[in-house]
C-alpha cells in the first residue's frame, strides 16, 4: 500500500504526465518543448530495446520534417558508420543497405545491425533521394573512439589519394602499433606497465601534418573538405584512442571523461565543419545512452568526478540543447552476458523499489511523455536522488544493484523523459539461436 507521500508523488506526474500509446508519442507537443534548440541530445535506458529505437527514430524524422535538422551524431565510432553516411548522401552508386550497414563489425553489432536502425535508414535513404543534389542532405557520424586501428587505416588510405608520399609517412608512424597485434587494450596495458614506449608523439605528428596540409588538399568544393574532414577526425580519433587505451588501467574515471570529452570535441568540430560548408547554424540530433545524454552533474558519477557528453553540450549551448532521457520498468531486452558474448534475448527484471523506474510504474498511464525541468509540482517531487536503471550492451542481473543502477536528480539530468511500463529485445539482424529462443522461464539475464 502506498504512502500518502507516495500517492502524492504518483498524482502530481500522472496530472503532468502526456499519455501515449505503442510509439505514437506526441511529437509535436515535444517539438514545442524542444523550441530553437540546435543540438537534440535522445537518450535510450539500454542498447538493446526496441521502442527506444523506434521512438528516437520518429523524433528525429520530425526534427528533420518540421525543425530543418540536417545530421544524426550516433554512439559508434567515426569510421565504422562512415560507409552507412555514404549510403546516405548516395556517394556510392551501388552500395545497398546490407553492406552500409556492414561497416559496424566490432561487438557490440547489434547496436547498430538491427531491424530499427535498417527501417530508419531506409526512410533516411528516401528522403535523401528527394533533395536536389546543391542543397544539404542528412548526414550521419560516429562519436566514438575504440576503432583506433580502423581510424589508422582510413587515414592511409585518403592520403594514398591526395598525397601518396605522406601516406608513407602516415604508415612509419602508426607501425608503433604493429607489435601489439592490432589489440589497443594490450597496447594500453603495455603502456601503463611500461613493458613497451607509448605511441603518443607519433600519432601527435600525423594530426599534425594532416592538419598543416589542409589548404593542399582541400579545394574549393564541398566534396573534398568533407573527405579532408572525415580524414582529419579519423587522425584526431587515433590521437585520443591511443590515450585513452593508456588511461583504460588507470580507473574508469580518467578513460570515462576521456571517452565522453572525444565524443563532445567531435560534435563540436562536426558542427563547425557544416557550419562552414553550408552558410547557415548547425542543427544536430544526437542518439546515445542516457548515461552519456543526462547531465552527469546531476549523478552520482557526477559527484565522483565524471562528466559527460550531455553536461558538455549544455555548458557550451545552455541555451540550445536538449536532453531527452527513456526509462523501462520491465521487459526484454538484447545484451550480452560478458564483454564480447553473442547477443541474448533477456527478460529485464522490475525495477528496485525506490527507483524512478518503479515511481513512474506508479503513474496512471504504462507509457508517457514528461517534462521535468520546468519547475513543476511533479519535478519539485522528483527533486530527490532516486535509483535510476542503466542497462549497457551487458545485463547482469545477479548483481543488478551493483551493475545497473546510480542514483540521480532527474528533473536536472534531463528536460524531457520518456517511460514505457514494458519493453522489449531490439532485433539483431544477425539473430542467433540463442537469441530467437530467449531465456527459459524460470532464469534471469546477465550485464552491462
Amino acid at each position: 500500500m502506498l504512502t500518502n507521500e507516495a500517492v502524492k508523488v504518483r498524482t502530481a506526474i500522472t496530472k503532468a504526465a502526456h499519455p501515449f500509446v505503442g510509439q505514437a508519442i506526441n511529437c509535436s507537443l515535444l517539438l514545442d518543448w524542444i523550441g530553437h534548440a540546435r543540438f537534440v541530445l535522445i537518450g535510450e535506458a539500454s542498447h538493446g530495446t526496441q521502442e527506444f529505437y523506434q521512438i528516437r527514430a520518429e523524433i528525429s524524422k520530425q526534427l528533420i520534417l518540421q525543425k530543418g535538422f540536417q545530421a544524426i551524431a550516433i554512439e559508434a565510432d567515426w569510421p565504422d558508420t562512415y560507409q552507412l553516411h555514404e549510403y546516405l548522401q548516395e556517394k556510392q552508386d551501388k552500395l545497398t543497405i546490407e553492406q552500409a550497414l556492414a561497416g559496424f563489425k566490432r561487438f557490440p553489432q547489434w547496436m547498430w545491425r538491427n531491424t530499427a536502425v535498417q527501417e530508419f535508414m531506409l526512410w533516411l535513404r528516401q528522403y535523401n533521394d528527394g533533395i536536389a543534389s546543391d542543397k544539404t542532405k542528412i548526414g550521419l557520424y560516429g562519436l566514438d573512439l575504440y576503432n583506433l586501428h580502423a581510424s589508422m587505416d582510413a587515414v592511409v588510405n585518403y592520403l594514398n589519394k591526395v598525397d601518396p608520399p605522406a601516406a608513407k609517412a602516415a604508415i612509419e608512424r602508426y607501425a608503433c602499433f604493429e607489435r601489439f597485434g592490432g589489440d589497443p587494450q594490450a597496447y594500453g596495458y603495455a603502456t601503463y606497465t611500461d613493458i613497451s614506449h607509448a605511441c603518443t608523439q607519433q600519432v601527435l605528428d600525423q594530426l599534425m601534418a594532416l592538419q598543416r596540409s589542409a589548404f593542399a588538399y582541400v579545394k574549393d568544393n564541398h566534396e573534398t573538405a568533407d573527405e579532408y574532414f572525415y580524414a582529419l577526425q579519423n587522425a584526431r580519433l587515433v590521437k585520443n584512442a591511443e590515450h585513452y587505451y593508456r588511461t583504460l588501467f588507470k580507473g574508469s574515471t580518467s578513460s570515462w571523461n576521456l571517452r565522453d570529452q572525444h565524443m563532445a570535441d567531435t560534435l563540436f568540430q562536426l558542427a563547425e565543419h557544416r557550419e562552414k560548408c553550408y552558410q547557415q547554424p548547425a542543427k544536430i540530433i544526437v542518439w546515445a545512452h542516457n548515461s552519456h545524454v543526462g547531465d552527469a552533474r546531476a549523478t552520482e558519477m557526477g559527484t565522483q568526478g565524471e562528466y559527460n557528453l550531455g553536461q558538455l553540450v549544455r555548458k557550451k549551448y545552455p541555451n540550445e540543447s536538449y536532453l531527452i532521457g527513456f526509462s523501462t520498468y520491465t521487459g526484454e531486452v538484447t545484451a550480452a552476458a560478458n564483454w564480447g558474448a553473442p547477443a541474448e534475448r533477456k527478460r529485464i527484471r522490475p525495477a528496485l523499489p525506490g527507483s524512478y523506474e518503479e515511481l513512474f510504474y506508479q503513474v496512471e498511464y504504462p507509457n508517457f511523455l514528461l517534462a521535468i525541468n520546468e519547475g513543476s509540482q511533479a519535478s519539485w517531487y522528483m527533486r530527490e536522488p532516486h535509483l535510476q536503471r542503466a542497462i549497457g550492451v551487458v545485463y547482469r542481473p545477479n548483481s543488478e544493484r551493483l551493475s545497473h543502477y546510480y542514483y540521480s536528480q532527474l528533473p536536472n539530468q534531463f528536460d524531457a523523459i520518456i517511460h514505457l511500463d514494458e519493453t522489449h529485445a531490439v532485433v539483431p539482424l544477425d539473430t542467433t539461436t540463442g537469441w530467437q529462443h530467449g531465456e527459459w522461464p524460470e532464469t534471469y539475464p546477465s550485464g552491462y
